[in-house]
């Protein structure tokens, strides 16, 4: 059995650069590259809560996704230390996708996302984003 766990690790402590606007804002938009492609949060809600996916489940799972953008997908994923793929040496290959526990921490921090969208103000009638800028 071949594993891909443990790709992407933690700074050692002490070794963290302080935080200012400019490096957080740098911290959370390559954060946000990591999870940028059409089927990734699709890919992360399917394995949340410990799923072990075979490649094929994944497929049928996600309607409208060729085998090509699985497979990039899946491999983005697992160099970013998101998701682990276990490779069984048998006859026909057995390949199976699970999330890290790295990858796995990303629930909560999705679901606090959602929670933040759907307390989303309503907008007062004729604003609009831009609208308020300079009043």
């Amino acid at each position: 059995m071949t594993s891909t766990d443990k790709k992407v690790g933690n700074l050692p402590e002490g070794k963290h650069e302080p935080l200012t606007r400019e490096t957080a804002a740098a911290g959370v938009e390559s954060v946000l590259k990591m999870l940028e492609g059409r089927w990734k949060l699709v890919i992360l809600f399917h394995l949340f809560g410990g799923q072990v996916m075979r490649f094929s489940e994944l497929e049928r799972a996600i309607p409208g996704i060729s085998q090509k953008m699985l497979i990039q997908q899946l491999r983005q994923m697992e160099d970013d230390g998101i998701v682990r793929r276990i490779v069984y040496p048998q006859v026909p290959p057995k390949v199976e996708y699970l999330l890290t526990e790295w990858g796995q921490s990303l629930c909560p921090v999705l679901d606090a996302l959602l929670n933040w969208a759907a307390a989303r103000p309503e907008q007062e009638q004729g604003e609009t984003s831009g609208d308020q800028l300079g009043a």
